[in-house]
């Protein structure tokens, strides 16, 4: 009996560090697998708001055309600056004596012709700038169709750009269905239209008292797409560019 109870009171006297030795031992044992749940969580949270940056970027990007039409209006003259960096992305490549990297009317312009990635329809009365015949080249370069429209009377004028567009495969046509085609707009990928008194000349450029207005309102564009579509159905290009009968 005697040995029954001091075994009993020992086992009393001990349970308690027993049973926290072994509650130790079950956390110590819990501690790593606890840490790397930790980190799993941790990489699970990175990656999602990983995906719920991308998610709404694309969002953005999708509803922009519903919630923020581009609307722009550029004056001219431009000042005069170098637009070497509308064209390259090489830094200082160009060692000419205009400030450079300057944000003009004409490096606007520029950049907004250069943004398509399809199609370029111009319709312009009077074209003899370089930059802006650049820039055209540019795009048909790149596999961009362009199709010019201009006037019957200037197409020939000393400086125009129409003959060099045309050695370089672009097809142009002139109006000869009225005294004069005096538009003056462009239709970049059917959806930009950029429309104002600006001739595309030299003069006009840095000399004259200009505007364009850049939208991309589509009720504004269309019509100016569907009267392209009709000038250009309504015009052969034989009419504007004959060649020269031999003389006899």
């Amino acid at each position: 009996m005697l040995t029954r109870v001091i075994s009993t009171a020992v086992s009393t006297v001990l349970s308690p560090a027993a049973r926290h030795s072994h509650v130790v031992a079950t956390e110590a044992s819990s501690q790593p697998m606890s840490g790397m749940w930790t980190v799993k969580v941790l990489g699970l949270g990175v990656v999602a708001l990983s995906l719920g940056v991308e998610l709404l970027v694309r969002l953005l990007r999708h509803l922009r055309p519903f919630n923020k039409t581009l609307n722009e209006v550029l004056f001219f003259p431009s000042e005069v600056a170098c637009v070497e960096h509308v064209f390259t992305s090489l830094p200082r490549s160009c060692l000419c004596p205009l400030p450079h990297g300057a944000e003009t009317s004409l490096s606007r312009l520029l950049r907004r012709i250069m943004s398509a990635s399809s199609s370029l329809d111009l319709c312009v009365f009077a074209f003899s700038n370089m930059n802006l015949s650049r820039a055209v080249l540019a795009l048909h370069a790149r596999g961009v169709t362009v199709r010019v429209l201009t006037d019957k009377h200037y197409v020939a004028i000393t400086g125009s750009q129409i003959g060099v567009l045309r050695k370089a495969g672009i097809c142009a046509r002139c109006d000869a269905n009225s005294v004069y085609m005096h538009h003056k707009f462009a239709l970049v990928d059917g959806r930009l239209l950029l429309t104002g008194s600006l001739n595309w000349t030299q003069t006009a450029v840095q000399s004259n008292t200009e505007n364009v207005l850049v939208t991309e309102e589509p009720d504004l564009v269309r019509p100016f797409v569907q009267e392209f579509n009709r000038l250009w159905e309504s015009n052969d290009p034989a009419r504007c560019f004959r060649p020269k009968r031999p003389k006899v």
